[in-house]
């Protein structure tokens, strides 16, 4: 909901949209820096006690952006106060993905992992609408809607998890680095298309409108993906995972030679479908790399991973010609494909 209610409010405070961009900046910027340091904490506090103290604290922030808002305080102010909900993002991420693999057996995780992709997916499709729905009554709505949820958010965490050991065991780098290179490349090919709607459109002559088209079959065949992988609950291996990024680098160079609608849609489609089941498969495995008592931490530091990738990836659309986005994408899909082949043979 972040993007588009910060911009919403950004226009009723100054009158104009510029500053709803800072805003959003700042927030991933602060996700990023605050991601490994929240998640070693939750390690140390314990994930579900540290689950509530940075949701109320991110929901506490959230209600005095929409005072502050209201009040139509300075921009520098707003600008501050989505640092506090940005830097606990990635910690939380990290949090809830340890709290999944603590309330769930070994067995069923592939598939609980795969339920959460589609889950996550359908909430990036339906925040921007539930904005779009809630600015009627006005722009403050949806700020006090995203502090209510993470009000709730922090009521629904079971407390009857126990909490992991701490351990002084190191994270496993060197072997977590072929799962991380695939979050990586994921994040990076995927903001190629995410990013890029209206000029990959406009490159066809289209109606700008239609850009939506594409972020609809994306995310469907994301949903579509990780519900197929849900099902059939196939093994969380290099094999399946080298199949998913064999997608990727398919539907990035479709979408880079330019081959018109078809083109475009297909390579939509074949880097959504690849999107869950690698996710999940990345997800699986750095669950069973990573120190029980560590996992917080490791799981924050595969969102930064992940989120770098993103990042890169929008600032390729923003300086590359439209064409060669999508190829570096490829490269960091076949990068990773590779380490995973020697991964393999080591």
């Amino acid at each position: 909901m972040g993007p588009l209610a910060f911009t919403s409010v950004a226009a009723v405070v100054t009158g104009s949209y510029r500053l709803g961009g800072v805003m959003v900046a700042v927030l991933v910027g602060a996700e990023i820096v605050g991601a490994v340091p929240c998640g070693r904490l939750l390690d140390r506090i314990g994930v579900t006690r540290g689950l509530v103290l940075l949701l109320l604290a991110a929901g506490t922030a959230m209600a005095a952006l929409v005072v502050a808002a209201g009040a139509e305080s300075h921009g520098l102010l707003l600008v501050a106060l989505v640092v506090v909900p940005g830097l606990v993002v990635g910690g939380l991420s990290g949090g809830f993905r340890t709290l999944l693999g603590s309330v769930v057996p070994d067995e069923r995780l592939p598939r609980a992992v795969a339920i959460d992709s589609m889950l996550f997916e359908g909430v990036l499709i339906t925040g921007p609408l539930l904005v779009a729905a809630l600015n009627p009554a006005g722009a403050l709505v949806p700020l006090a809607a995203m502090a209510a949820a993470y009000f709730a958010a922090a009521l629904a965490v079971p407390r009857a998890v126990a909490p992991a050991p701490p351990m002084a065991a190191k994270l496993p780098v060197r072997n977590a680095l072929p799962w991380l290179a695939c979050l990586f490349a994921l994040g990076h090919l995927l903001a190629t298309v995410e990013v890029a709607p209206l000029p990959l459109v406009q490159r066809l002559g289209a109606d700008p409108a239609l850009a939506a088209v594409v972020i609809v079959v994306l995310s469907g065949a994301s949903i579509a993906g990780s519900a197929v992988f849900a099902w059939r609950r196939p093994p969380a291996g290099r094999r399946q995972a080298a199949l998913a990024l064999a997608g990727f680098v398919a539907g990035g160079s479709v979408l880079a030679a330019d081959l018109g609608w078809a083109g475009l849609l297909i390579g939509a489609a074949l880097i959504g479908a690849g999107t869950g089941p690698l996710l999940t498969i990345a997800s699986v495995r750095l669950q069973r790399l990573l120190p029980e008592g560590r996992r917080a931490e490791g799981f924050s530091a595969a969102f930064v991973v992940q989120a770098t990738g993103f990042g890169l990836g929008s600032l390729s659309v923003g300086v590359l010609p439209l064409s060669l986005a999508p190829t570096l994408g490829v490269v960091s899909s076949a990068c990773a494909c590779a380490m995973l082949a020697l991964l393999n043979s080591s």
